[in-house]
């Protein structure tokens, strides 16, 4: 069997080192360090080394995430020097005692083949960091400002120690499977090393970082290798902008006018604006000293409302967006209005239609006051008969409709149930991706009108489109019925099955990069952070089921 180095290059799984370019190569799965620690599988790998899934079968085999720090060194004085910066970070790492943070175990040095490697062990968090989170769903206000209330007492603490992270971003954040709490990962020595120690860099995937990642650690850090408690409040900021966006730093900085894009790019309420603003100030010395006086203005200033982090922001199209004084009330109607559209005796093609008419009286009687009169509507609409709907009907009277309309109407129809796509998921996706071309038509509907002949042909456009890569999407029937009801518990459970090994050796990790790429292809440009998990989400959940089928058989 044969390993690989991160530039690919093919050894023999005996090899310690690529032979090739002399990086260390990955333990093999089955390997036992020190006679203790049993490797299942990696998890995943840095700039300064691997981390591994292992038992440690001196305790009772219990599942722990072994480090692996691998110094490219060759002078002893170097390596002892290596060994005395390690040992010093393993004394920082015993005294961080917090349910927030990964439980310190031990330190080691092991001889493997003829070269020094140093280990830290460490409790396995099992769950997600909020990179892969944001792959496949976005984050709302509400959630964002939830993650900030539970992760600054922890930065509160470590700060008390004089212990700075200095390497806060999305993916040293992981969401607890089991109690939804996020817990702060990642305090690597070399996270903590001046950066004139040189002698600690790796090769693996040649990645140099030191003292943070570009674009989420300030100033300071980066170029003077400073870090203060303001400099991880910093980062901690960059992440937030990241999560409510779901893109990275460089787009939401403007390098040339060294500002953030406030109000282009980033849109939040002016409360949670004034207290990042204040976390990303240039100058450590203008920004929050302390994680607890942001704890005190996010408190003051910003009514949070419970939110589960799991749950995507899911954006409802009303008919008349932009109006605040008729959205609460026509939010509510919209999902009475979709349930009794559902339940009329329409043809399928019709019914999105439908819910816009009805959406629309909504809100005319909403601006005339009448909420009164909107309830009786609603009641009533149910024995509303189709004759007494004016929409379009394909190949009737109206002379601006064409009967050849019928046709493509009847081939979407038919070639929908031949694929066995469930309708309500298939109606509302067609409804997305129509107004997201459309965006000017926002809260507009479709009426029989002769103006909007051309728009309803671009909607049966949008529809045969989304047929066309639903089949290049080459989806099991299973999956393809499945669509509209996936939700974030079919990916735990596949991330479970990854962990206890029943797919093999594959990883969610790999899940994700696969289920990407097939995505991608289908729908270029698409914001993965920002799917709709209703709509297109829904497929990416089903090209990744069967992903997960094809390593189960």
């Amino acid at each position: 069997m044969q390993v690989y180095c991160s530039k690919q290059h093919a050894n023999n799984q005996s090899n310690r080192f690529c032979i090739h370019c002399g990086e260390p190569l990955p333990l093999a799965t089955g390997k036992v360090v020190e006679n203790r620690y049993h490797i299942l599988r990696q998890l995943g790998q840095g700039g300064f080394g691997r981390t591994y899934l292992a038992v440690d079968k001196n305790q009772s085999n219990q599942n722990c995430v072994l480090k692996e720090f691998a110094p490219q060194v060759e002078a002893q004085q170097d390596l002892l020097k290596a060994k005395e910066l390690f040992e010093r970070e393993a004394s920082v790492l015993k005294k961080l005692q917090h349910p927030q943070i990964p439980r310190f175990h031990a330190s080691l040095q092991a001889k493997l083949g003829d070269k020094d490697f140093f280990f830290l062990v460490q409790d396995y968090v099992e769950g997600e960091n909020y990179y892969e989170l944001l792959e496949r769903q976005s984050f709302s206000e509400e959630e964002v400002i939830k993650l900030l209330q539970e992760i600054l007492p922890v930065l509160a603490y470590i700060h008390s120690l004089d212990v700075v992270h200095r390497d806060i971003s999305p993916d040293n954040l992981i969401l607890r499977s089991s109690d939804k709490l996020p817990v702060l990962i990642d305090f690597g020595g070399v996270k903590q090393l001046p950066a004139s120690k040189g002698f600690w860099f790796t090769q693996l995937g040649g990645n140099r970082t030191l003292l943070g990642k570009k674009g989420y650690a300030p100033e300071e850090q980066l170029r003077q290798g400073k870090a203060f408690p303001s400099s991880d409040l910093y980062s901690l900021a960059v992440t937030a902008l990241v999560l409510l966006t779901g893109k990275e730093p460089q787009h939401l900085y403007d390098s040339y006018q060294g500002v953030w894009r406030w109000g282009k790019e980033i849109q939040v309420s002016s409360q949670l604006e004034a207290v990042l603003k204040r976390m990303l100030a240039y100058k450590p010395s203008d920004r929050y000293q302390t994680a607890n006086e942001v704890i005190k203005d996010l408190n003051f200033s910003i009514a949070v409302k419970a939110a589960n982090p799991h749950i995507t922001k899911l954006k409802t199209m009303i008919a008349a967006p932009g109006r605040q004084r008729a959205g609460a009330v026509v939010s509510n109607l919209h999902k009475r209005t979709q349930l009794i559209a559902g339940a009329l005796p329409l043809p399928v093609w019709l019914r999105p239609f439908a819910v816009s008419l009805i959406g629309t009286t909504a809100v005319v009687l909403t601006f005339a006051g009448t909420w009164a009169v909107v309830n009786a509507i609603v009641r009533g609409v149910s024995s509303i008969s189709v004759p007494s709907i004016s929409l379009p009907i394909p190949g009737g009277s109206n002379p601006e409709t064409k009967p050849a309309n019928n046709k493509d109407i009847s081939q979407i129809v038919n070639r929908r149930e031949e694929l066995e796509i469930p309708q309500g998921f298939f109606t509302r996706t067609v409804d997305n991706l129509f107004y997201t071309e459309k965006p000017e038509l926002q809260g507009r509907a479709l009426t029989s009108d002769s103006e909007d002949a051309a728009l309803r042909k671009e909607w049966y456009g949008v529809a045969d489109d989304l047929l066309d890569k639903l089949e290049q999407a080459k989806l099991s029937s299973a999956s393809r019925r499945k669509l509209g009801n996936y939700s974030p518990q079919d990916y735990d459970v596949w991330r479970r099955k990854a962990q206890a090994g029943q797919l093999g050796d594959y990883t969610i990790s790999q899940l994700n990069r696969d289920t990407n790429q097939k995505f991608d292809r289908l729908f270029p440009g698409q914001r993965r952070g920002k799917l709709n998990q209703k709509t297109l989400g829904q497929i990416w959940y089903a090209i990744a089921a069967d992903q997960v089928s094809k390593r189960q058989q």
